[in-house]
Formats: C-alpha cells, sequence, structure tokens
C-alpha cells in the first residue's frame, strides 16, 4: 500500500499491462515504478537521464522477452510523471518520441489541464492520477 510520504503516479500518456507487456516485465516496471515514488533515485541499468526532453527527465528500461520497454518520466517534487511508454527498436529515442515528450512536459505547467484520479486495476499499491489534456 502506498504511503502518506510517498509520491504520486501522473499517466500523460502510455499504460503498463499485459499483454503488450509480459506479466515479468511489467511487475519489474510496477518495481521500478514504486522505488521513484519512494523516492530512490534510479540509475543504470535501470534508469537513464534525459536531458534533451528536460531537467529530471529519465527513461526507464525494462528488458522483456522479444523487445525493450521505455518509460519516459519527469521526477517532479510532488509527483512522478510518466510522460510515455513504448517500445525501442532502435539505439537512439526517435526524435517523434522526444519532441512529443517534451510538449508533454511543457504541458503539465498550464492551467487548462485537470488531475483526477482513476481506477488502478490489478495495482492496488500504486498511487495513480491521469491528466485530461490532449496531445500539444
Amino acid at each position: 500500500m502506498a504511503n502518506i510520504g510517498d509520491k504520486p503516479l501522473v499517466w500523460l500518456k502510455g499504460e503498463v499491462k499485459t499483454p503488450p507487456f509480459s506479466s515479468r516485465a511489467r511487475l519489474e516496471a510496477g518495481l521500478l515504478l514504486r522505488r521513484l515514488q519512494q523516492g530512490q533515485g534510479l540509475s543504470l541499468p535501470h534508469s537513464r537521464p534525459m536531458p534533451a526532453i528536460g531537467r529530471q527527465c529519465h527513461e526507464l528500461r525494462i528488458s522483456d522477452r522479444d523487445q525493450t520497454w521505455r518509460i519516459i518520466y519527469h521526477a517532479a517534487p510532488d509527483a512522478i510523471v510518466n510522460l510515455d511508454v513504448f517500445s525501442k527498436k532502435t539505439q537512439a529515442t526517435p526524435v517523434q518520441i522526444v519532441e512529443v515528450c517534451q510538449r508533454r512536459l511543457a504541458s503539465i505547467s498550464t492551467d487548462n489541464i485537470s488531475i483526477t484520479p482513476v481506477a488502478i486495476g490489478n495495482a492496488p499499491r500504486l498511487s495513480q492520477w491521469a491528466f485530461d489534456a490532449d496531445d500539444r
């Protein structure tokens, strides 16, 4: 169960579910996200800074059976903001993903976004929030 001091997860785009994630990869992603919620800093091989997207932006690296998943997140002072989830097929992060994540990061400081709690499904230990926003 989430503790009072844990940061909530804010999902601007994407989700972690089986399928397409394998059960093992979904659990790994959940454990890493939980560590972030508790304020633990992650480093390689689990997390890599993404300064091209913005300050305090990183990518979680999740190896699966036949692909590698990335969860781009921003470690805000009061939340872990998940900007995107995608299957990485090349060594470099696609420019389109970087640009979309930059726009999403910029959108969280605007006044036209409302945060609403959403159902968590099979992961009752995670605090989860969703933004009511479009892709800018």
